[in-house]
């Protein structure tokens, strides 16, 4: 039986539930970005990492991040409950930022950060529901603006943490991140109140949990065929802390005026920077669609995500080319531009992404299916950095020429799968069917 929703106080509109929510993930995502801004340079630079080897260690721990909450959904739904499992993951992601700063500590840590982040992650978005009675046309653009907390912090995080590393040390950008997750960790316990209920947990509930009919199974089934194809969209997506961040170190002409050039890590900040500004704009836009009785499947809105970041790397690709075959850096504007149009293919993928995981959760699975769809990132991040071992074997404009493929095929999987499961839901299952909207 779903918690009857908390009395609702409203911010901008929705439940102040979901400010917690957007602020506790603000300072968690400033925690991970700014340490994820730093890692790369760290590696090659502080602890003389070969690139390939780099890569692969960028994209296994990257991987991780993601595989962990597939356990940690499991245990906050079945044992420790959503509270309690993001309580234990943010102090331990805290610990083990805060051991980023030893050397000595490097592969333990990021061990430590994976673990915590496989409570936190799943546990702290699959509360976002729960803050909506069943229908509520609001709880789509909940997850939208949910993700402007992700994109805030992860905005921050390379200005802060990625200028104090490059500048006065990395060990000061890694405490700094140490600390943003302390902060997410205070304001979950001070909002808790205004969070969800927590349903009563005793031995006999975990073992009388209704079994999956029909219907929940094959929405289970949907789910897995999802997040199997964001595997590949993932591939090309995670290039940006990777290779992209390598190229703008030894392929982008950074230099603005004759004595300063723009910090290598600051560029990760634009694709926070353009969520903030694209998300009110298509927030709107699908809100008046909606009220003219226009509903574009949640697929196709994801297959068009995709569509447009392969288009990206297809112009970064023929910049990068034209750049070697002159013998000469790329202006810094062409990154600029690549961001911009990555952002927004990425705004119609993964937050739509996040609320169909969200919506079609079976009753008692929440946690779980939110961690299905961070699955996806696990193995999206080990394609990631085998992807980026090929960095240092095939001309730049190539690999990126490659990378656009892979999201290209993501695109057009998405597409066919969203038009043919769309008309055997609505033909069959029209509440099913709505709910893919």
């Amino acid at each position: 039986m779903t918690p009857a929703p908390v009395r609702e106080r409203r911010f901008l509109g929705h439940p102040l539930g979901l400010s917690v929510l957007f602020l506790t993930e603000m300072w968690e995502m400033f925690s991970f970005f700014g340490m994820r801004a730093l890692l790369v340079y760290y590696m090659t630079m502080q602890l003389d990492f070969a690139q390939a080897y780099a890569s692969l260690v960028y994209g296994a721990y990257a991987a991780f991040v993601y595989f962990t909450p597939v356990f940690g959904g499991m245990v906050a739904d079945r044992w420790l409950g959503k509270r309690r499992a993001v309580l234990i993951g943010a102090s331990t992601m805290a610990l083990g930022h805060f051991m980023m700063a030893s050397p000595a500590l490097f592969y333990p840590a990021l061990a430590i950060i994976a673990l915590g982040n496989g409570l936190f992650l799943p546990s702290l978005a699959s509360q976002i529901k729960g803050l909506y009675r069943e229908g509520d046309p609001r709880s789509k653009s909940a997850y939208n603006i949910y993700y402007v907390g992700v994109n805030l912090g992860a905005f921050l995080a390379p200005l802060i943490c990625g200028f104090l590393g490059e500048a006065y040390g990395w060990h000061w950008g890694f405490t700094v991140a140490g600390i943003g997750m302390l902060a997410s960790l205070l304001i979950y316990l001070a909002g808790s109140r205004h969070l969800p209920p927590e349903p009563e947990r005793t031995t006999a509930t975990r073992t009388t949990r209704a079994p999956l009919d029909r219907t929940a199974w094959r929405r289970l089934a949907l789910l897995g065929i999802v997040a199997a194809i964001v595997v590949l969209f993932r591939g090309a997506y995670e290039q940006v802390g990777n290779t992209i961040a390598l190229w703008a170190e030894a392929g982008v002409d950074r230099q603005v005026t004759g004595g300063w050039s723009i910090p290598m890590a600051w560029f990760q900040a634009l694709d926070p920077l353009m969520v903030f500004i694209a998300t009110p704009l298509l927030v709107a836009r699908w809100a008046r669609l909606s009220r003219r009785g226009i509903d574009t499947p949640s697929l196709h809105k994801m297959a068009f995500g995709a569509a447009v970041v392969g288009a990206s790397y297809m112009l970064l690709a023929a910049v990068a080319a034209w750049s070697e075959a002159h013998g000469a850096r790329a202006h810094w504007l062409w990154l600029v531009g690549w961001f911009v149009l990555m952002t927004l293919g990425e705004l119609y993928i993964l937050p739509v992404g996040l609320g169909l995981f969200g919506r079609l959760a079976p009753e008692g699975f929440g946690a779980t299916c939110i961690a299905l769809w961070f699955f996806a990132g696990f193995f999206g991040n080990l394609l990631a950095g085998a992807l980026g071992t090929l960095w240092s074997l095939l001309p730049h404009g190539g690999f990126f020429l490659l990378t656009g493929g892979i999201a290209g095929g993501a695109a057009a999987l998405l597409l066919t799968v969203g038009v043919r499961v769309g008309r055997a839901e609505k033909r069959d299952n029209p509440g099913l069917g709505a709910m893919l909207s």
